[in-house]
């Protein structure tokens, strides 16, 4: 993961949204797969996270889960 940075905010300036780091897929599924095989509780406090992804990449994880779920039936 890339080195972390310390950010000031002087509080007359307006803040629109939360700060966002781009991080590869690479860098972010063992993360969360770990965090889910060892049901770390930080992991539920972000269930509701949006989380923003390509079209393309968005595209594959759709079909993933309809192949998924017919490979279920």
């Amino acid at each position: 993961m890339s080195s972390s940075r310390l950010r000031l905010f002087r509080p007359d300036q307006p803040r629109n949204s939360e700060p966002t780091i781009n991080l590869t897929v690479a860098q972010l599924v063992p993360l969360l797969v770990d965090a889910y095989q060892t049901d770390r509780v930080w992991l539920n406090d972000f269930g509701d996270e949006p989380v923003r992804v390509t079209s393309d990449l968005y595209e594959i994880l759709l079909a993933y889960q309809q192949l998924r779920r017919s490979d279920a039936a």
